[in-house]
């Protein structure tokens, strides 16, 4: 008897499908489609049959245009890893009508909960006050608040209003802060109707207390943050990259932190794992979390959810709606290197 149910391969690596579905979910893709288990690197392997009846693909991996040719059922390239990584031909995806999605979504919430947490640490010593209080050198009261400063009522700056940005901004939404905004490729309206300032890049830097930095790397913003960016800072303020490290000159930001001039903290690094005698390690005034701002389980699990609703919408002739399309516009300009663990 013939299996009419569609086919999907599956190449989710660094994820797995055990990570990203329930128990129940991972049930349902199993009982609603073929999966053929593929190496991210040999898709073109799979062979004529697989390839010529796949309907979808979980994953990114890297796929030619020879590749796509054989695959003419293809429908939709579903990013798990969440990164929109060019190693695809995207123009020949958007030719053919293939959608290319991505589940970055789910890691919106959590990332902009810890850099909620980063920022109260920052402004009120928290993580150093623990630390002198475990070696008996605490200070009591008002002794121990010299550097301390409220979040409400301050002046915060947002670089970069995709779903991190937004989601940040409902997090400080209770701290009645004076939020300004720089993303150029986000019109004034959006930001208007988020209760937001659009603003210039230098009056967000030379403005705010705090700075939230979650852009996106493209071919256009590598390394744009640098030492003029951080001198341009007030004295004091906070920086906080929950992002990507590119986005960033690393040096030059742990300089402007070793001088005094800003505090700092960041859930990414130019090399991940970061080496054991990176100097980043022993910064005073430098707030430091390993890559772990967005990978919690209950994230991870909303993945699959999404995954199978588009997957279901799809089925039925429509559009996905869960995960974020990627863009003709914008895709190839994504420069964001992928994650290599969970």
């Amino acid at each position: 008897m013939t299996d009419s149910r569609p086919l999907a391969i599956s190449a989710p690596e660094p994820r797995s499908l055990e990570l990203i579905f329930t128990g129940d979910a991972l049930s349902l893709l199993h009982a609603k489609y073929r999966i053929v288990e593929a190496d991210p690197d040999d898709i073109a392997g799979l062979g004529d049959e697989v390839l010529g009846e796949a309907r979808y693909i979980i994953g990114q991996p890297p796929l030619s245009k020879e590749t796509l040719g054989r695959m003419p059922q293809l429908r939709c390239v579903l990013n798990v890893e969440s990164n929109l990584i060019n190693n695809m031909p995207y123009e020949v995806l958007f030719e053919r009508g293939i959608h290319v999605v991505t589940t970055g979504l789910v890691f919106a919430e959590p990332v902009a909960e810890i850099g909620l947490g980063f920022a109260l640490s920052l402004a009120r010593g928290i993580t150093d006050a623990d630390l002198d209080f475990r070696e008996g050198r605490e200070l009591w009261g008002g002794d121990g608040n010299a550097k301390s400063r409220l979040i409400s009522g301050s002046d915060i700056g947002i670089i970069g209003f995709g779903d991190l940005g937004k989601a940040l901004n409902r997090v400080l939404s209770g701290f009645r802060a004076n939020i300004r905004v720089f993303d150029p490729w986000m019109p004034p309206s959006i930001l208007r109707e988020h209760g937001v300032q659009s603003a210039g890049l230098n009056e967000v830097l030379s403005g705010s207390d705090f700075i939230f930095v979650v852009a996106s790397v493209t071919s256009e913003n590598k390394g744009f943050l640098g030492a003029e960016a951080f001198a341009s800072m007030r004295k004091g303020a906070a920086f906080i990259l929950l992002s990507r490290a590119d986005v960033v000159d690393f040096d030059a930001l742990m300089s402007a932190v070793a001088s005094g001039h800003i505090v700092a903290a960041s859930d990414v690094y130019p090399e991940e794992p970061l080496s054991l005698d990176h100097p980043v390690r022993k910064l005073k005034g430098f707030l430091r979390s390993a890559h772990r701002a967005g990978a919690l389980d209950s994230a991870f699990k909303k993945m699959g959810d999404m995954v199978l609703e588009d997957m279901d919408l799809m089925d039925r002739g429509l559009p996905p709606m869960r995960c974020k399309r990627a863009e003709r516009e914008t895709v190839s300009r994504m420069r964001s290197k992928p994650v290599t663990r969970n």
